[in-house]
């Protein structure tokens, strides 16, 4: 089949990008999805917290994925399920899987919008035996929230990802005593409210600086070693410790699903491992764009749907453009603290429009200022009192800031005490 614009991914970014291009005057949309259901991730979040940005309440997850459900069957937009997409071309050919068969599909636009997945426990590198009790933490969210199964009485969390912070909480609901979260930087990679809600107040220790070592258990999760960690990461085992429990949960961090990217010849970021975009989010390959998690990992799906709707005005835009070559761009470059930015690209045109600039830095810092300079001018400063690295930064540019951008030879940001 023939579509205009393919969106690859049901979740909250597709379901957003498949409005807002509909609403740019756009008809021809499909939208494939590899689950039963739309929605994505969201419908197994059934805690709070979500769209106070979009709609100023709070949601839980399946709450605020059933509000862009909802428009998207109001503007009988077209979706498949139980869709898997197994392979794009640079030309935007589809390749996908579903009940019917083998579906190939050429697009004149694509919006990836696949999410992202749990880092394996193999990249970790735990010694010890391989005993049952050892889940991922959405992994565990899942049992207990889709299957209604317990993974394990006694906790320990390594990592303090929010969703092993948010299923801290969760399992102590549930009647589990969860001994520890265990982190291995000197920081938390978690939004602070959440360590707030789902540590402090039912007084769940979080250890900094520690690693887990070593996994203790025959056919079953016995306990765990625990110790301290040096400068370089490395364990101090004259600091180690055994605690006891039936079950290690894992919140390593997230990973873009870009496999279907990279079969593209979409060029990836090293550090967010999603693609490298300019600022109409499109990649490298014309008519490819990427939106939400599967280009970096959000700590708000609320920002994520934003991202969403500015990729899926930016695919109706470019199919309707008459000259859809790539016209240059100038990279913005990352120092002193700022581990990257999205987007990467400023394209050299004549839209003025305010744009804003996403960014995660590489520590805690206190008492410094954001910048961005543009060739030897300071066009953006403003006084942060904390950044840390748990906390996606928004740098929001006018119309004039914008146009500096878009002739500059050099962009930079950077932090300055």
């Amino acid at each position: 089949m023939n579509v205009r614009v393919l969106i690859v991914g049901g979740g909250p970014a597709g379901l957003a990008a498949a409005i807002s291009a509909y609403d740019s005057g756009e008809r021809d949309i499909l939208i494939l999805e590899r689950e039963d259901k739309l929605g994505g991730i969201l419908n197994q979040c059934i805690h709070n917290g979500f769209g106070l940005h979009t709609f100023n309440e709070e949601l839980t997850g399946p709450e605020y994925a059933q509000r862009f459900i909802d428009e998207v069957k109001k503007r009988n937009i077209k979706y498949l399920l139980n869709t898997t997409v197994i392979d794009i071309s640079n030309d935007k050919r589809v390749k996908a899987l579903s009940s019917d068969g083998l579906l190939l599909i050429d697009a004149e636009a694509i919006i990836l919008s696949c999410g992202c997945r749990e880092r394996p426990r193999g990249a970790i590198n735990i010694a010890g035996s391989r005993p049952a009790g050892v889940y991922s933490a959405g992994t565990a969210q899942k049992l207990v929230n889709i299957d209604g199964l317990m993974p394990g009485k006694e906790v320990v969390i390594l990592g303090s990802g929010d969703i092993g912070l948010i299923m801290a909480r969760r399992m102590t609901f549930e009647g589990a005593k969860v001994k520890a979260v265990i982190e291995l930087m000197p920081y938390s990679s978690g939004l602070n409210r959440n360590i707030v809600q789902c540590l402090n107040d039912f007084n769940i220790p979080l250890l900094f600086s520690h690693t887990v070592v070593e996994i203790k258990g025959d056919d079953r999760v016995e306990s765990v070693i625990i110790a301290e960690v040096d400068e370089k990461l490395n364990p101090k085992m004259e600091t180690a410790q055994e605690i006891k429990c039936d079950t290690l949960l894992l919140s390593v961090g997230l990973l873009p699903e870009n496999e279907l990217a990279r079969g593209a010849d979409v060029s990836i970021s090293r550090i967010t491992r999603g693609a490298i975009v300019d600022d109409n989010l499109m990649t490298n390959i014309p008519g490819i764009f990427e939106c939400g998690n599967v280009l970096h990992v959000h700590d708000l799906v609320d920002f994520v749907s934003k991202e969403a709707k500015e990729a899926g005005k930016k695919a109706v835009l470019y199919i309707n453009s008459k000259n859809k070559e790539k016209i240059s761009s100038t990279e913005i470059k990352t120092s002193n603290g700022v581990r990257y930015v999205v987007p990467e690209l400023i394209l050299k045109n004549d839209n003025f429009d305010p744009m804003n600039l996403k960014l995660r830095v590489d520590n805690v810092y206190k008492h410094v200022r954001l910048e961005v300079m543009v060739d030897d001018e300071i066009i953006y400063s403003k006084m942060k009192q904390v950044v840390a690295p748990g906390e996606m930064q928004t740098i929001d540019l006018g119309s004039d800031e914008v146009k500096k951008l878009r002739s500059a030879k050099e962009i930079k940001v950077y932090l300055r005490s």
